[in-house]
């Protein structure tokens, strides 16, 4: 594979799955939550929700997930580099970033009633 190839792939996957947490209410976009009922058995669609911190708890797990993806890649183009705190720092403020967009959807864009 190119590098070129893989370096645009990471940045496109890292792109959906850092938008994935706040454009769906399943958790990874896999998995549908469990809808909670009230005391009178009426299921309340606000039941169904994830919230803000279930979104940052899988906003963290896929930036690994597309990290350990990222570091498959570049070992099976070549020797893979020792990387320092700082370069986990960029990428995790470089996908923060990335999420913005769903972020705004999600939470800050006006909804019509």
């Amino acid at each position: 594979m190119d590098s070129s190839l893989a370096v645009w792939m990471v940045v496109a996957i890292s792109l959906a799955a850092a938008n994935l947490p706040f454009l769906t209410e399943r958790v990874f976009g896999l998995v549908p939550l469990k809808a909670g009922a009230a005391a009178d058995g009426a299921v309340s669609p606000s039941s169904r929700t994830k919230s803000l911190p279930l979104r940052l708890l899988e906003l963290i797990v896929l930036y690994f997930i597309v990290g350990g993806l990222a570091r498959l890649l570049e070992s099976s183009i070549g020797g893979v580099f020792k990387q320092g705190w700082e370069f986990y720092a960029i990428t995790g403020c470089l996908f923060l970033v990335l999420a913005f967009p769903g972020f705004v959807f999600r939470y800050l864009r006006k909804r019509r009633p």
